[in-house]
């Protein structure tokens, strides 16, 4: 490559690696109330920006699953007749899953929700009383926990109107949490009598034990259709819990930011970007959202624009194939509310691009002239 050419491409990428990815931060507000300072939590996000969760009514007592949209705003998908519902994910469709409370908070019921059909329940396995959706996937197969004839509760996958019970890794309970686009599932599961609790995936019928780092306990959250897993195990000395990323075999600890304390790795999109939340202080106050890109953990409130100014952003809980992420934090004025990351240009980067190509275009033209005169 010539000199010349050479140095400019060098500037250009060193312009365009300078700054990390801002975000800006948009409150998505509440149902009409609060209650001793929560607002709304936001769970799930498709790929047009759709973004579901729960949050506070107007009485400041009941909490109701939303969807919510930059053009519409907030919408109360609302219960099986009780006080309570939550959604905790949506597919690319728009099909929302969750789970709601019957008339009196009797009962709980997984659901799916479509704008055309409203809120459907899923039932419940055989001989059980309760159910929960937690994931689907974008040919609607739906995941979550059931209770049912002779145990507490173990995780479900439910298709074409059936809900089949995963069993679990030989102890008694189990839960699933997410599920890619192929159909493999994860969760976590006990191995026996006890309270330990370990990741796993299930595929073709068989629930496979991911292991831990180097403590007891270990959970999967999110999986994306590469099939890399992500969630959270414990690390010596226990209780002290770190992020991991599950790839080939491998269960790789992600780390923290600010100790050796807590993380919790929540979702990964397509590209492998992963959200998560971690704390300074094991379940105390003081709380961070996080990113994973590359390898590397940003705070991402250390990556906001002026939009963020106040703001605490405790956990990232999902994201999109566009970078576009969600969660929720305490807010300006000190209430924790769902929040909306959207990527944002850099003035700065940009700048330095523009500066970057005007520089070539004048090393360009210099030498065009030199040769001009030459000639």
């Amino acid at each position: 490559m010539k000199p010349f050419a050479a140095f400019a491409l060098s500037w250009l990428i060193l312009a365009s690696s300078v700054h990390a990815q801002l975000y800006s931060v948009t409150d998505l507000g509440t149902l009409g109330g609060n209650s001793g300072g929560y607002g709304s939590t936001a769970y799930g996000i498709n790929n047009s920006g759709v973004i579901v969760g729960d949050a506070i009514l107007a009485d400041g007592t009941s909490d109701h699953a939303f969807s919510y949209t930059t053009a519409g705003g907030m919408v109360d998908l609302g219960t099986f007749g009780g006080t309570y519902s939550s959604a905790s994910a949506i597919n690319n469709a728009g099909t929302i899953v969750g789970t709601a409370n019957t008339n009196g908070d009797a009962t709980s019921y997984g659901f799916s929700y479509t704008t055309a059909g409203g809120m459907v329940s899923l039932g419940t396995m055989a001989g059980g009383t309760y159910s929960g959706a937690s994931a689907i996937n974008n040919a609607g197969t739906i995941v979550g926990i059931g209770d049912g004839t002779g145990y507490m509760f173990h995780a479900f996958v439910y298709s074409g109107g059936t809900m089949t019970d995963l069993g679990t890794l030989g102890g008694d309970r189990s839960l699933a949490n997410g599920i890619n686009s192929s159909g493999t599932i994860v969760g976590e599961a006990d191995t026996g009598p006890g309270d330990t609790w370990t990741a796993f995936s299930y595929s073709g019928g068989v629930m496979t034990n991911l292991g831990t780092l180097d403590g007891p306990n270990s959970d999967s959250m999110g999986i994306n259709d590469a099939g890399t897993i992500v969630g959270s195990a414990d690390i010596y000395p226990y209780p002290n819990t770190h992020a991991f990323s599950f790839s080939g075999g491998t269960m790789s600890d992600l780390g923290t930011l600010y100790g050796y304390y807590y993380t919790n790795a929540y979702a990964i999109n397509s590209s492998g970007q992963i959200v998560g939340g971690g704390s300074v202080d094991g379940w105390g106050a003081s709380k961070y959202a996080f990113t994973v890109i590359d390898g590397v953990m940003i705070d991402l409130n250390s990556v906001l624009d002026g939009s963020g100014a106040g703001w605490t952003l405790e956990v990232a809980t999902a994201l999109n194939d566009n970078g576009q992420i969600v969660g929720y934090g305490v807010n300006p004025s000190g209430q924790t509310d769902a929040f909306l990351l959207n990527p944002v240009p850099e003035p700065s980067t940009c700048a330095m691009l523009i500066g970057g190509l005007g520089l070539f275009g004048l090393v360009v033209r210099r030498r065009k002239l030199h040769a001009e005169r030459r000639a």
